[in-house]
C-alpha cells in the first residue's frame, strides 16, 4: 500500500482539479507541467491511441526538451509502438522500461514508465514517460494509476489533426527579470506561492506580484501557461 505525504497529497489535489475539462492538445501539455511533473517528472511523453485490435492508431509526443524531426518520427513510428507491445505483453500493469530494451536504445533515453486503459486487443490509450531522472519505482507507478484517466479522457477530448509542437511564439515584450524567472522555476517544480516565497526569501504576496508582471510580459493568463510559454522560449 502506497501512503501519500503532505506535500505528495497536495500535488495530487492540484494535478486532478487542474485535469478536468482538458480538450485541446496545448491544455493536456500545460496540465503535465505544472504539479504533474512534481509527481511524475520526465522530459516526454507519448500518448497513444489504439484501434479496436489494440494496434496503434495514432501517436502525440508532447515535450518539453527540443526534438529534432527524425527523433520525433523515431518516437512515433518505432519507440511508442513498441513500448505498446511491451506493456500489453506486461499484462496491462504499470510497466518499467530500461534503456537495455532495444526500444530505446536509440533515443539515449535511460528509463520509460509504461501505462495505459486498454485491454489487450482493445481500444483504448496508452502513455509513456520518457526522460525521467531516476528509474521509476513502485510509487511513480501508483502516480501514473492514479491520474491515467485524466490522461486518458484528455487524449479522446483532443482532435487528432492538432499542431505539431510546443514552439516558441512571438518575444516577450521584455526579458523576464532574474527574480521572475526564479518564481516560475519555483512553480515549474510545482510549488505553492508560500513555499516559491520561503525559498527566495520572500513575501508570497511579492511572489504573487512577480507572477502577475510576467502574465503581462509573456502574454498568458495563468501559472501552467506561463511554465510553458518559457520552456518554449527556452528562459527556463
Amino acid at each position: 500500500m502506497t501512503i501519500l505525504d503532505k506535500l505528495e497529497q497536495e500535488y495530487l489535489l492540484r494535478t486532478i482539479e487542474s485535469g478536468i475539462g482538458l480538450v485541446e492538445r496545448r491544455q493536456l501539455f500545460l496540465w503535465t507541467q505544472g504539479a504533474f511533473q512534481a509527481l511524475l517528472p520526465h522530459e516526454i511523453m507519448l500518448c497513444v491511441t489504439l484501434d479496436a485490435a489494440g494496434t496503434v492508431d495514432h501517436v502525440e509526443c508532447l515535450h518539453r526538451a527540443v526534438l529534432d524531426r527524425a527523433t520525433l518520427a523515431q518516437l512515433k513510428a518505432y519507440v511508442a509502438p513498441a513500448l505498446v507491445a511491451r506493456w500489453q505483453a506486461g499484462r496491462a500493469m504499470p510497466t518499467v522500461i530500461d534503456a537495455t530494451d532495444i526500444a530505446l536504445c536509440a533515443t539515449g533515453m535511460d528509463h520509460a514508465l509504461v501505462h495505459g486503459s486498454a485491454q489487450p486487443g482493445a481500444a483504448g490509450t496508452v502513455f509513456a514517460l520518457l526522460g525521467m531522472p531516476s528509474r521509476p519505482e513502485a510509487r511513480q507507478a501508483y502516480f501514473l494509476q492514479l491520474l491515467l484517466p485524466y490522461l486518458h479522457l484528455g487524449l479522446l477530448r483532443m482532435p487528432v489533426a492538432a499542431s505539431a509542437g510546443q514552439g516558441a511564439d512571438d518575444a516577450p515584450v521584455r526579458p523576464l527579470s532574474g527574480r521572475e524567472l526564479a518564481v516560475l522555476d519555483g512553480i515549474r517544480a510545482g510549488c505553492s506561492n508560500e513555499e516559491v516565497a520561503r525559498q527566495l526569501g520572500i513575501s508570497a504576496l511579492t511572489v504573487k506580484n512577480h507572477l502577475q508582471r510576467s502574465y503581462r510580459v509573456l502574454g498568458v493568463g495563468n501559472r501552467a501557461h506561463a511554465v510553458a510559454r518559457c520552456l518554449a522560449l527556452r528562459l527556463l
